[in-house]
């Protein structure tokens, strides 16, 4: 997909929802709009985009080549330190004539004092929060989006097979996790999506933190929740293992969370609803009886950002399209115990549902 036709796209869902001009800050609409990285630091760069006139962007001076090195197609409202950036914002906010209209800002990731230097800037038009709008611009992935995800992923999934190897009891959480973000670095990933989640032991109950100083025994579960990043794009796996030795009761456990990870990715389909793939994965640890240990909804969407859009969550009845990446990823969690979560990425195609994680799933002792 072209710039041109990303624009395009852009310039469709703001008409639809009724916004004049769009205001981003660096991140991911930002680098898939204009193909450039920049940094979210105290000085503010707000790019304003208006359907019909040439993008704005007030940027700091020392940005300026940055800028042009992107080859970003903006008309800039530069401020230095010592001017401050509020009449950078007020003369950019004049060229697209803002009084009276509606500017949509990302109200996710924009921090107060930049929708308040709009606001001042701007205050006779209306600021609101244009997320749920924008995010329609990066839900459907193009060929070489699904790309740099399918290359992310063999990333991740070859550091977690070496990563694996070197398991050993005695390990610390934090030493691993170590191990497997050199892994993913050495084997070509340009960074990690998000901060490696490992635990091992009752640990493993805790589905978002960091690893910790518990050094593993064998019998215990490990789990792994990680991805590399390639070209902007986010892997985002889990998988669970047993260091050593695996109960009966912990293979009871984990068999369960592996047919609900199962009911998940058959039930993804185009057309269907994305929280009729929560419902048919939460369905079987209601049917066991194990509805009680479930803390977090099936899935969330991946491309620039490790979450995004489509979420996949009972309440959430938009239908699923060819083109969406997400992932599918339930668990359950017996505190101070066992934690079990299977999580693949997966790709809807106009035939169906494919994987694009196959690390596989059956139960692994290492």
């Amino acid at each position: 997909m072209t710039n041109r036709t990303r624009f395009d796209k852009l310039y469709a869902i703001m008409r639809d929802a009724g916004l004049d001009i769009v205001a981003l800050i660096p991140g991911p609409n930002h680098r898939y709009l204009f193909d450039a990285v920049h940094f979210v630091l105290e000085r503010p760069i707000v790019i304003f985009l208006a359907i019909d006139a040439e993008p704005v962007a007030v940027i700091p001076e020392l940005e300026i080549p940055l800028f042009e090195r992107h080859a970003v197609q903006a008309r800039l409202f530069a401020y230095s330190d010592a001017q401050g950036y509020q009449t950078a914002f007020r003369d950019a906010l004049a060229a697209l004539e803002s009084p009276g209209k509606t500017i949509g800002v990302e109200g996710l990731f924009m921090r107060f004092f930049e929708g308040e230097a709009i606001r001042s800037a701007a205050p006779n038009a209306a600021v609101i929060d244009a997320s749920q709008a924008l995010e329609e611009l990066r839900m459907i992935k193009d060929a070489g989006e699904v790309a740099a995800l399918r290359r992310a992923i063999q990333i991740s999934e070859d550091a977690l097979r070496a990563t694996l190897g070197e398991a050993r009891a005695g390990m610390s959480e934090i030493e691993l996790a170590a191990i497997l973000d050199n892994h993913m670095r050495e084997m070509g990933g340009e960074g990690l999506s998000f901060d490696i989640i490992l635990h091992a032991g009752g640990n493993t109950a805790l589905p978002h933190s960091g690893p910790l100083a518990y050094r593993m025994k064998r019998g215990d579960p490990l789990i792994f929740d990680f991805g590399a990043s390639f070209g902007g794009y986010c892997a985002d796996i889990t998988r669970t293992v047993f260091l050593g030795e695996v109960s009966d009761a912990q293979r009871d456990f984990y068999a369960l969370v592996q047919a609900a990870n199962e009911a998940g990715r058959q039930a993804a389909k185009p057309g269907v609803t994305a929280e009729s793939v929560d419902i048919a994965a939460r369905q079987v640890f209601i049917d066991a009886g194990c509805e009680s240990l479930m803390r977090h909804r099936t899935g969330h969407g991946l491309g620039l950002q490790a979450h995004e859009a489509p979420y996949i969550v009972e309440g959430n009845r938009r239908p699923l399209e060819p083109g969406m990446v997400f992932t599918i990823e339930p668990g359950i969690y017996r505190m101070g115990e066992i934690g079990v979560r299977i999580e693949d990425d997966v790709l809807i195609t106009e035939e169906g549902c494919e994987s694009l994680t196959s690390f596989p799933r059956d139960l692994l002792i290492i």
